[in-house]
């Protein structure tokens, strides 16, 4: 295990890190800036805030949305069934897997 550096150990100044913000400059409709105003407005944030927030949950769900998926106890049970039991190679699948790769010709 690692020993626990003492203020009597020298070493070499950490690297500092990136900035972490950086920014974003849109160009939108004037009433599509007003109405992103009013709600944010409505919510007690600043435009950016309401923003940065908008886009991050939408953003997370677009990737949930390709990553999770839920199923009911019957398809969860189906799904499983699939993974666990495979239909047999058909022959083109074979035939696929017959072929010498590009990469070793």
């Amino acid at each position: 295990m690692a020993q626990p550096r003492t203020s009597d150990q020298t070493s070499s100044p950490e690297p500092v890190a990136p900035s972490t913000k950086g920014s974003i400059n849109l160009r939108i409709e004037t009433q599509t800036r007003q109405l992103i105003d009013q709600a944010a407005a409505v919510l007690g944030k600043t435009r950016t805030e309401f923003m940065v927030e908008s886009a991050r949950m939408l953003a997370i769900d677009t990737l949930l949305d390709q990553r999770l998926f839920a199923l009911d106890t019957d398809n969860h049970d189906a799904f499983i069934d699939a993974l666990d039991n495979p239909p047999p190679p058909g022959p083109k699948f074979k035939a696929l897997l017959a072929r010498t790769p590009a990469w070793e010709r």
